[in-house]
């Protein structure tokens, strides 16, 4: 089936992984940071903050992508500061495109290390206070490993959603071939196309081999880290 597929297709298949690895590794400290105020520190609005948080995993998609549209579209208000102070530009392209995916994959992320973080023990990270280490020594070495389950599944469950994101993508991004067209988008344009269904078929079967394998990754390795730390997975 490979062999057969057309530049463009490689094309649309290298793209739709370049931007679900890139609103990983943009997203995943920032689902670090916010998990662990969400789970280790009480203040006002916490409740309100998490659901703002969460809320992409209720809205539809769609909405999303139209609300960051108003937001950092050209004329929208964060958009056109961007566009003022730093020339970038988000909309209608493949920035925008792993914006979006961030987005709607960044709740994941932050479910997924929260509950690790829940699931440790307080009183290692008091044991080592009054051992006298200070509060970052402390979430360097005793937090972020004992978390790190959390942390990496998230990440790769977040990888693999962002490579079947669609409504959020094609409303803020658009579908652009070679710049914001990803894998769904592509299956998509390709069953408005008379005789396309050979074409969206294919690139179907990717999208599937890609997700099985990115869950099955995040099931390994999360068994595998459980097991170097001690604990049963």
């Amino acid at each position: 089936m490979f062999p057969y597929f057309s530049p463009d297709d490689w094309q649309t298949i290298l793209l739709t992984i370049g931007i679900a690895a890139r609103a990983v590794a943009v997203g995943l400290p920032l689902a670090v940071m916010m998990a662990w105020l969400l789970a280790r520190r009480s203040f006002p609005g916490r409740a309100a903050l998490n659901a703002i948080v969460h809320l992409p995993l209720v809205l539809p998609p769609v909405v999303t992508g139209w609300m960051l549209l108003m937001l950092f579209g050209a004329q929208g208000p964060l958009g056109a500061l961007l566009r003022q102070w730093a020339g970038i530009r988000l909309v209608f392209t493949t920035e925008g495109a792993a914006l979006a995916s961030l987005i709607m994959t960044f709740p994941l992320m932050v479910r997924a290390i929260r509950l690790a973080l829940e699931a440790i023990d307080p009183g290692l990270d008091e044991a080592a206070r009054t051992l006298g280490a200070g509060r970052l020594d402390r979430f360097i070495n005793i937090t972020l490993p004992l978390a790190a389950p959390g942390i990496l599944v998230g990440a790769v469950i977040a990888f693999a959603t962002c490579l079947g994101e669609f409504g959020a993508i094609i409303t803020f991004a658009g579908s652009i071939p070679g710049e914001t067209q990803t894998l769904p988008l592509a299956i998509y344009a390709a069953l408005q196309t008379p005789g396309g269904e050979a074409r969206a078929a294919q690139l179907s079967a990717v999208s599937i081999l890609l997700a099985l394998a990115g869950l099955t990754l995040a099931d390994r390795l999360g068994r595998a880290i459980n097991a170097r730390i001690g604990r049963q997975g």
